[in-house]
């Protein structure tokens, strides 16, 4: 499937998705605004865990954010991922780490982000590995949740939820995480 990157100094390019089915990426309606509610970018610096096609970290990087992480473990997504960022021109700005988030996450437990786009599967949101990412997030920093949009939004310990905001069968929550 093919994905564009809305706004930013890569507004308009196109980009893959994998053909794959742990992956459902985020619409276009819900990704603009989402990052319409984040604003400035400017050298933020961005964790992208479930990347999936990279589309968040794409986004991120048109709008300004100094540089992305994108974590994945499916291959098929692994690919199409890395053919994005050479596909983008990102290869400076991108960096895509072979792993799942909870393996990542153990053993770079000092890796601080500004952001962290979180859009897990829905059919498995491993909320116990989002609640890990936390300790990944600078102070003041803020973590975007992609969840089912039935019910709250999730109790996440170490962040307080800033903001939330429902699609239909979609949700975003935003995490503040104190200073």
């Amino acid at each position: 499937m093919r994905m564009r990157v809305i706004a930013g100094k890569l507004g308009g390019r196109f980009f893959d998705s994998p053909d794959t089915t742990t992956t459902h990426p985020m619409g276009e309606r819900i990704k603009g605004s989402l990052f319409n509610m984040l604003g400035d970018l400017d050298g933020q610096t961005v964790l992208e865990p479930f990347a999936g096609s990279g589309a968040l970290s794409f986004e991120a990087l048109s709008r300004g954010a100094a540089s992305a992480l994108l974590l994945e473990r499916d291959k098929r997504a692994q690919q199409a991922i890395a053919d994005n960022i050479t596909t983008l021109g990102l290869t400076k700005k991108a960096t895509l780490v072979k792993a799942n988030c909870r393996s990542w996450s153990d053993t770079n437990l000092d890796a601080q982000f500004d952001l962290l786009l979180v859009d897990p599967p829905y059919h498995d949101m491993q909320l116990s590995t989002v609640a890990l990412l936390i300790r990944h997030l600078k102070p003041k920093g803020l973590m975007v949740l992609s969840y089912q949009g039935r019910g709250p939004a999730p109790t996440v310990n170490g962040v307080v939820v800033v903001r939330t905001r429902l699609y239909g069968d979609a949700a975003l929550a935003f995490y503040r995480k104190a200073a």
